[in-house]
C-alpha cells in the first residue's frame, strides 16, 4: 500500500476499557500506515487514556449515541479511504488491508465487512433473525441489500464520507449508510470477513428489541421519505378501498329506494375519499420534491473524486 494513502481508522469507543487496546493494536499492526482515532463517546470508565496509551489519537464526543460519534468523526477526519469498526475488538483488524485494496483496484465507495462468526457468543440472541430480517426488509423497500446491514466494519471512499448527511443518533446509523448507498448507486461490495466474541469483561451496548425497534422506524422513514410515492400511494389505496368497502352498501340501498339511511356512514366515506386523494396528490408532489433533493445529493458526491492510489492520480 502506498505510503502516500492517508488511510483513517475510525473507531468509536463507549465503555471499552477491556477491548480497546487489542482493536487499537491489531489496526495498528494491519495498516502501519494509517492513523488510527478513538472517539470516546462519554466512556465511564478508563477507555479514553488506555487508547491513548496505545498509540490511538483520542478524541471526545459529548452528543451521546453512535450515530453522533459517526457523523462527529465523518466531518472532522481528512482522509482517502476511511476504515471504519467498533473497538470491542470483535472484527477482524487483519482483514482490513484486503478491503482497502478491494476498494482502491476497484473504485468502490464502499466495501462492508460481512460478519462470519467464529463463536456461539459472537451473536447475541435474536440478533441473527433481526438481521435478516432487516436485511430482507431492506431489499423489499431498496430494491437491492447487503447481506450485512448491520455490520459496523465498513471501509469508505473519501467521496462517500464528504457525501453522506448523516441524521441518525444510534446504532441505526449502519441502516443509514446502506441506504444512502443504494439510493445514490454507488459502486459498493460486500467482503466476508471473521467476526469474534468479546473479550472477558467487554459488554455489548445493543438492545435488541429496542435498537431492532429503532433501526426499524429508521427504514420506515427513510422508505417514506425516498420513496413518497409508493408509501403515500399506499395508505391512499387503503383508504380508497375502505371507503369503497363501506360505500358499497350505501349505493345498493340507494339504489333500491333512492334512500340514503345510513347519514353519518355517507359521510365516513366522503372524509376517506378525500383524504385518500390528499395522500396520493402529497405522494406526488413530494416524489418530484425528492428527486431534485437527490439530484443534488448525487452532484454533491460527484464533487469529489473516484479513490484511486496515488500513482494513478
Amino acid at each position: 500500500m502506498n505510503d502516500l494513502l492517508r488511510v483513517a481508522v475510525l473507531l468509536p469507543c463507549y465503555n471499552e476499557e477491556a477491548a480497546i487496546a487489542a482493536t487499537v493494536a491489531g489496526f495498528r499492526a494491519a495498516l502501519p500506515q494509517a492513523t488510527v482515532y478513538v472517539y470516546d463517546n462519554n466512556s465511564r470508565d478508563r477507555t479514553a487514556e488506555i487508547a491513548r496509551g496505545a498509540g490511538a489519537i483520542v478524541r471526545t464526543e459529548r452528543i451521546q449515541g453512535k450515530g453522533a460519534v459517526v457523523r462527529r468523526m465523518f466531518a472532522d477526519i481528512d482522509a482517502d479511504v476511511y476504515v471504519m469498526a467498533d473497538g470491542d475488538a470483535t472484527y477482524d483488524a487483519a482483514s482490513a488491508p484486503r478491503l482497502v485494496d478491494l476498494l482502491l483496484d476497484e473504485q468502490f465507495d464502499m466495501i462492508v465487512g460481512s460478519r462470519v462468526h467464529e463463536a456461539a457468543e459472537a451473536y447475541r440472541r435474536g440478533h441473527q433473525f433481526g438481521n435478516a430480517l432487516l436485511t430482507g426488509m431492506l431489499a423489499r423497500l431498496f430494491g437491492r441489500s447487503f447481506t450485512d446491514i448491520l455490520s459496523g466494519y465498513r471501509v469508505f471512499s473519501r467521496r462517500f464520507v464528504k457525501s453522506f448527511p448523516s441524521l441518525s443518533a444510534g446504532f441505526e446509523i449502519e441502516t443509514e449508510i446502506s441506504v444512502h448507498a443504494l439510493e445514490l448507486k454507488m459502486p459498493c461490495a460486500e467482503v466476508e470477513t471473521p467476526y469474534f466474541a468479546r473479550p472477558e469483561g467487554s459488554e455489548s451496548k445493543l438492545s435488541t428489541y429496542r435498537d431492532g425497534w429503532r433501526i426499524l422506524s429508521t427504514i420506515t422513514t427513510l422508505y417514506r421519505i425516498e420513496r413518497p410515492m409508493w408509501f403515500f400511494g399506499a395508505l391512499a389505496a387503503l383508504l380508497m378501498t375502505v371507503a369503497v368497502m363501506l360505500a358499497l352498501p350505501l349505493g345498493l340501498t340507494y339504489a333500491d329506494t333512492g334512500l340514503v339511511p345510513r347519514f353519518p356512514t355517507a359521510i365516513g366515506v366522503t372524509g376517506l375519499t378525500i383524504l385518500a386523494a390528499l395522500n396520493l396528490f402529497a405522494g406526488l408532489i413530494l416524489d418530484t420534491v425528492v428527486r431534485g433533493r437527490r439530484e443534488v445529493r448525487r452532484l454533491a458526491y460527484l464533487g469529489f473524486s473516484a479513490p484511486m492510489r496515488p500513482e494513478r492520480a
